[in-house]
C-alpha cells in the first residue's frame, strides 16, 4: 500500500474513532440525542478543511455513534446522511476557514427535525426542532469547530501532511 493511502485510511479511522468517543461523552450526559443536542463530535466537522480522509472517517464515525448510542434506522440512515452532506459541503468550502462551517449547520438543522418528529415523536414541531438542532450545530460547529482549526493550524502539516 503507498504512503497516502496508509496515511488516508489512518486519519479516517482515527477521526472515526474520536467521533464515536466524543458522541459517547455526549451521550454520558444526555446531549448526543433528542431535542437539544450538543454532539461535542460534530465539532470535528470542520476537519475536511484538512484532510480529504475527514469526509469518510466522519461518516463512519456518526454511522457508528447513531447505531451504538441511538439504535433508531432512520436516525442511523438521515443521521449519517447529514453528516455525510456536510463534512462533503466543508471540504468543497476549504477555502473559506470562516465558510466551511456552515454546511453540517445546515444539513442538521435541516435532516434532523424531521427524524426527531416522525422517529422518536418528540414534541414542539419541526420548526422548533430545526431552531433547536440548529443551536447545538452552532456550538459546536462554528463555535467549537473554529477554535479546533485555530488549535491545528501551526500543526495542520505535521497531522494531515502536505495536501
Amino acid at each position: 500500500m503507498k504512503k497516502n493511502q496508509t496515511l488516508f485510511l489512518t486519519q479516517a479511522a482515527m477521526i472515526a474513532t474520536i467521533y464515536v468517543v466524543l458522541t459517547g461523552i455526549a451521550a454520558g450526559f444526555d446531549l448526543a440525542n433528542g431535542a437539544i443536542q450538543v454532539r461535542f463530535s460534530e465539532a470535528l466537522t470542520v476537519l475536511p478543511f484538512f484532510t480529504p480522509a475527514a469526509v469518510p472517517g466522519l461518516t463512519i464515525g456518526c454511522l457508528l455513534s447513531n447505531i451504538l448510542f441511538s439504535g433508531n434506522i432512520f436516525d442511523i440512515i438521515f443521521g449519517t446522511l447529514a453528516t455525510l452532506l456536510g463534512a462533503v459541503g466543508t471540504r468543497m468550502l476549504r477555502k473559506s476557514r470562516w465558510l466551511c462551517s456552515i454546511p453540517p449547520i445546515i444539513s442538521n438543522a435541516l435532516i434532523i427535525p424531521p427524524v426527531l418528529t416522525f422517529a422518536y415523536h418528540i414534541p414542539g414541531g419541526i420548526p422548533f426542532q430545526m431552531l433547536t438542532v440548529g443551536a447545538g450545530e452552532v456550538i459546536c460547529c462554528l463555535i467549537f469547530g473554529q477554535i479546533l482549526i485555530s488549535a491545528l493550524m501551526p500543526a495542520r502539516t505535521k497531522i494531515f501532511g502536505e495536501e
